[in-house]
């Protein structure tokens, strides 16, 4: 996929084009409908522009962000607005995240709408219906991410499946119920449609596992509603599709690679990513983590790995307060750096920009990439699904549809196992199991974008995030923020057809 990726500007002429037809002609200078989407070869670079929608920061460079939302870590630099909404100035006119998730969303669902209008117009030879169908499929799976994004941040919001145009551009909201349904259509649709080989030898393309492991956590975040009580049949769904993954995948014997540029081709982990290729496609990684410091670790978020022994850090016998990165959960060092990345080897960089909290997120850089800087040239690509979540998913549901059996131990002992950490002590309880599960989420996926969205379904973000004890600012939430406001502008463009929810009229 890397080498298969458009610039956006294509797709943003495409789109133009197509909003103009009363003109006499298409300039010659761009691609227009007019010239357009006339053979497969341009139906494979529009499939890519779809593709590079998931490259916007949110879901990718700035994936390290959302923990700043939460009790794991401080955004210095306000990326993405989150001082505000950390200490509750959250409104419609609130800009970073709040904006940015809603626009991003819907600028990625048009192109991929315009893409599926134009298939189902094609009837060149070239793209026999079992191709078109396995296009379908693909950018059915992006939607659906796109649409989990909107369904899940603000609730109810417009459902648009077809290109816009000047009469049909104002949109009302659409139930949550019914945008949750269409985003399990879409998967459904894709699981049926894409190829069974897994992703790590599909090309960068959305494999029918991607699909599977997509709506395994759709389902999962869905299953605690309004309320944090799970439905169990949402779970036995999860619990169905996680295992029909983990018979396609196995972990990355080295924790690390999943996130480096050089070991992420063909990783057996990885299940989906946003991939990005030098030098003309490229994120700033290393210099957004390793010299900036756009995200820094708090100390509770520390102390919460625990010791070798598997006891927590402070209780364990272990435990050296003059050495306190040693003797620790190995993916202590692996997602942490103390004031500077050091990778040893002389691979030594030491940051531009300040240390709030004394600490730096280490999980995505490269060594080879120092010294970190403008002209740093990270591909790294975006991991959005992988086994080790997928396992976590697994032990979730099956712990609360069936108590902590042996496929649960077995789930958490082989994601242990992987960095050297004992297994869970035999006889907890499914509440005990919980909160291990819970813990082992926050300590393996830190920084990957989830633990906002998982305060959120277990319902425990005041809880959590009223308590913080270390945050470099006050912290205030309030259960209205469970959802989102809708950004303002769009209220604004719409003319009364689209209405605000109700928390913040």
């Amino acid at each position: 996929m890397k080498k298969h990726i458009l610039c956006i500007c294509l797709l943003l002429a495409m789109i133009l084009a197509a909003c103009t037809k009363s003109l006499d002609q298409d300039p010659q200078d761009k691609i227009s409908s007019a010239n357009f989407w006339k053979s497969k070869g341009d139906f494979d670079q529009a499939l890519a522009a779809c593709y590079a929608s998931m490259q916007e920061a949110e879901w990718a460079v700035e994936m390290p962000v959302w923990d700043c939302l939460t009790d794991n870590g401080y955004a210095q630099h306000n990326s993405g607005g989150a001082k505000e909404i950390v200490s509750g100035s959250i409104s419609p006119s609130s800009g970073g995240l709040i904006t940015e998730l809603y626009a991003d969303s819907y600028r990625g669902i048009a192109r991929i709408n315009l893409f599926l209008q134009h298939l189902q117009q094609y009837t060149g030879a070239d793209l026999p219906e079992a191709d078109k169908q396995h296009y379908e499929g693909e950018v059915r799976f992006l939607r659906a991410f796109f649409y989990f994004q909107l369904y899940y941040r603000y609730g109810a919001v417009p459902l648009v499946l077809e290109p816009l145009n000047l009469e049909t551009q104002q949109q009302p909201k659409t139930v949550a119920a019914d945008i949750l349904q269409q985003v399990l259509t879409d998967l459904d649709y894709s699981i049926a449609h894409l190829n069974e080989t897994p992703y790590f030898e599909n090309g960068g393309h959305a494999s029918r596992s991607s699909a599977r492991a997509l709506k395994a956590r759709v389902l999962l975040f869905a299953a605690y509603g309004d309320n944090g009580v799970p439905d169990p049949g949402m779970l036995a769904e999860v619990r169905d599709l996680t295992q029909q993954v983990q018979a396609q995948y196995s972990l990355s014997p080295k924790f690390e690679d999943i996130f480096r540029d050089a070991s992420q081709r063909g990783n057996p982990e990885i299940i989906f990513s946003i991939n990005f290729l030098a030098p003309n496609n490229t994120a700033p990684w290393d210099m957004y983590y390793g010299d900036w410091l756009v995200a820094s670790p708090l100390q509770n978020f520390v102390d919460a790995f625990e010791c070798i022994d598997g006891l927590p850090y402070g209780e364990s016998p272990l435990t050296d307060p003059n050495a306190p990165f040693e003797n620790r959960d190995p993916r202590l060092k692996k997602t942490v750096f103390v004031d500077h990345p050091d990778f040893g080897d002389g691979k030594v960089h030491t940051p531009s920009n300040s240390r709030p909290t004394g600490y730096g997120v280490m999980k995505f850089l490269v060594p080879e990439n120092i010294p970190y800087g403008f002209s740093t040239l990270s591909q790294q690509n975006a991991v959005v699904l992988r086994l080790g979540e997928v396992l976590l998913m697994y032990a979730e549901a099956q712990n609360e549809l069936a108590g902590p059996d042996a496929s649960v131990y077995k789930a958490m002992t082989d994601l242990r196992a992987r960095v050297g950490m004992p297994p869970y002590p035999a006889g907890l309880t499914k509440e005990q199991m919980r909160a291990r599960i819970r813990h082992e989420r926050r300590i393996e996926l830190a920084f990957e974008g989830l633990r906002f969205f998982d305060l959120m379904r277990w319902h425990n973000a005041g809880e959590v995030l009223n308590s913080v004890p270390d945050g470099l600012q006050p912290y205030h939430f309030e259960d209205r923020f469970y959802k989102w406001p809708l950004p303002q502008p769009e209220i604004d463009k719409s003319g009364g057809v689209l209405e605000q929810n109700p928390d913040y009229k």
